[in-house]
């Protein structure tokens, strides 16, 4: 248990940060693969346990729903336990979940494949997210959007080996008794739980008073950044907070309706194969990746407010052009709108760590962030759901099943002017709330 502890992964002296993102990038690729579940849906419902595609589904939303609950319960013990043991923790229960989800599957019990990969996977999600982004910050105070991008932008790309992964592994396990489902859920438990556990063991900690050589803490502050520090308990009852709560939860409702739907979007509207469509849904993908580092390495320089209301401003404005891209049939200018689209979602996620360590000082930054992340968890329900079920109205009321979207776009515009105007609304935190040591340090 000493190779776990927060004090032996505290860095010696010559240690090379550029080691850490690996680790942090390890993680998250695996963990991702959340994203890639829906290569098992069809075959989910084939084991002969009766089980629909909305069934199963829930097994998605309720990983990511813990995803976002147990980063705000577990917070406080990710910071005062170091990333070495949070990464083993979430790498036992990330693993273990698609353990338990095999066994569910080949005793064709449905509510444990809801315990299996729904809650025990989703808290390891939920540990495993958080606690390299709060060590990476620590790493890069310089860079500290370029730091959460790198490690986020995995978690991004974690389904495009997921997916494909998962797909070959079933066409190999299946036979005349078995899909493969089961059988690839272990190999992949095995597989990520080595790619996991050496992301642990090469992870570090800086000490308490490193910096880069050649930086000083206010060298590269920009308006609204802080060395000063709050800890998660008080974060939490600052406007800041909740102000970013609504930025991050607008823009991930708006983000994710279309990303959850963006292979039937293109079918129904433009008539294109189902094939097409799916590779309209990977394109998407690879930009929510890229956009991750791309736009959160632009904040380092911008400013966090900056950026963000270039995502509210710009992104509405190609919403509302997206009906009009369907009025002319324009292939070519849909996905060039939806795709940036997707890049500002990514990087809305890729951005949070950092603006809430220019506001709130990186101690406790990875409790504040996992209790921020809430906001993922209603968005995830909320932004399918406003697609679906209008999308849905709207066919059912005589509209023209190309036109469905339309309104739905005009709406997600609208959830981007909410947003707008809550990070309009951000501003320092005020001296009251900072703590009377600012150089921090682990919680007790």
């Amino acid at each position: 248990m000493t190779f776990l502890s927060r004090e032996t992964t505290v860095a010696t002296a010559g240690f090379n940060r550029w080691l850490v993102p690996p680790a942090a990038i390890a993680g998250h690729m695996c963990i991702g693969e959340v994203y890639g579940f829906s290569v098992f849906n069809v075959p989910l419902t084939l084991t002969g346990a009766g089980w629909t595609i909305p069934q199963v589904g829930w097994a998605y939303s309720i990983a990511l729903f813990m995803l976002g609950i147990s980063a705000a319960v577990f917070g406080k013990w990710v910071e005062r336990s170091g990333p070495r043991k949070t990464m083993v923790a979430s790498c036992a229960l990330f693993c273990g979940g698609l353990l338990i989800s095999a066994l569910a599957v080949k005793l064709k019990l449905l509510w444990l494949l809801y315990l299996g990969y729904g809650v025990t996977g989703g808290i390891g999600l939920g540990l495993g997210y958080i606690a390299p982004v709060s060590t990476l910050i620590k790493w890069f105070p310089d860079r500290p959007g370029m730091a959460t991008g790198m490690a986020i932008m995995g978690f991004g790309g974690g389904a495009l080996i997921g997916a494909p992964l998962g797909v070959k592994l079933m066409d190999h396990f299946q036979s005349a008794t078995s899909v493969g489902v089961a059988e690839a859920f272990v190999v992949m438990a095995g597989l990520y739980a080595l790619v996991m556990l050496f992301g642990a063991a090469i992870v570090r900690v800086p000490p308490a008073d490193w910096k880069p050589d050649g930086w000083t803490p206010n060298q590269s502050l920009k308006p609204m950044m802080t060395n000063a520090s709050v800890a998660v308990d008080v974060a939490w009852r600052t406007p800041q907070f909740w102000y970013l709560w609504v930025v991050l939860c607008m823009n991930v409702t708006a983000g994710i309706g279309i990303l959850g739907q963006a292979s039937k979007m293109c079918s129904d509207m433009f008539g294109v194969s189902a094939a097409v469509g799916g590779g309209f849904a990977g394109l998407l993908s690879i930009f929510n990746m890229g956009g991750r580092f791309v736009w959160s390495s632009v904040s380092d320089y911008t400013g966090r407010k900056v950026v963000y209301c270039v995502y509210f401003l710009l992104g509405a404005l190609l919403y509302c052009a997206v009906p009009w891209t369907q009025g002319i049939q324009s292939k070519s200018l849909f996905v060039a709108a939806t795709a940036v689209i997707i890049t500002m979602y990514g990087g809305g996620f890729a951005t949070i760590p950092a603006y809430l360590r220019d506001l709130f000082g990186t101690y406790q930054v990875g409790a504040i962030h996992g209790r921020l992340i809430t906001a993922w968890s209603v968005a995830a329900l909320l932004g399918p759901s406003l697609v679906n079920y209008i999308s849905t109205a709207q066919i059912d009321a005589g509209v023209p099943r190309a036109e469905a979207y339309n309104s739905t776009m005009f709406l997600m515009a609208g959830l981007l002017a909410v947003g707008l105007v809550a990070n309009l609304f951000v501003h320092p935190v005020a001296p009251k709330y900072h703590r009377a040591d600012p150089s921090g340090g682990p919680s007790r």
